[in-house]
């Protein structure tokens, strides 16, 4: 059995999920893939403690504190390919950004793989179900496009803007899978 709560945020509102203990999942209005990952309905539960914890984790990011996301008992539902993906957006850290393909060398070595096609890895980044807390955001093209955003271009740019990032280097593309 899933439960689910929602918030306030100033990106709007968020949909949180959890198995009762865990944080599976949180979504933005609107956001592609929206509860992709939860395969049965959820059962509204305002009072969770995962869930107090989560919103109090919220707020301190939002204030400009650095919460780490190991602050919180995360599980987000996905294959190995995809827990190794979330794991590695775990590690960067507050206000810096890296490119898709420089997760897909990382994930490579972490593989004992010659290479990884960065393709892969953005389709994993993109299928995050739990937003802001593992900062799929802080995740650019090469080309310091802002592309690839489940959440929207202009949410990615508020939130990489929010944690002081220097967004002049950074473009939003003219077409592709951010708009």
């Amino acid at each position: 059995m899933y439960y689910s709560t929602s918030c306030a945020s100033p990106v709007g509102p968020l949909t949180l999920a959890s198995d009762g203990k865990n944080l599976i999942g949180v979504w933005m209005a609107g956001q592609k893939y929206f509860g992709g990952t939860v395969l049965m309905e959820s059962v509204v539960q305002k009072e969770l403690p995962v869930f107090t914890a989560t919103k109090k984790w919220l707020e301190r990011y939002f204030a400009g504190e650095k919460p780490l996301p190991s602050e919180l008992p995360l599980a987000p539902v996905g294959g190995v390919f995809r827990q190794q993906v979330w794991k590695l957006l775990c590690e960067i850290p507050y206000g810096q950004v890296t490119t898709y393909g420089a997760l897909a060398k990382e994930l490579s070595k972490c593989m004992g793989r010659v290479s990884m096609a960065g393709q892969a890895v953005g389709g994993a980044v993109g299928h995050n179900p739990i937003s802001i807390i593992i900062p799929c955001h802080r995740v650019v093209g090469a080309n310091g496009s802002l592309t690839g955003y489940a959440g929207g271009i202009l949410t990615k740019a508020k939130l990489l803007e929010h944690e002081g990032v220097d967004l002049s280097r950074l473009f939003v593309p003219k077409k592709g899978t951010a708009l």
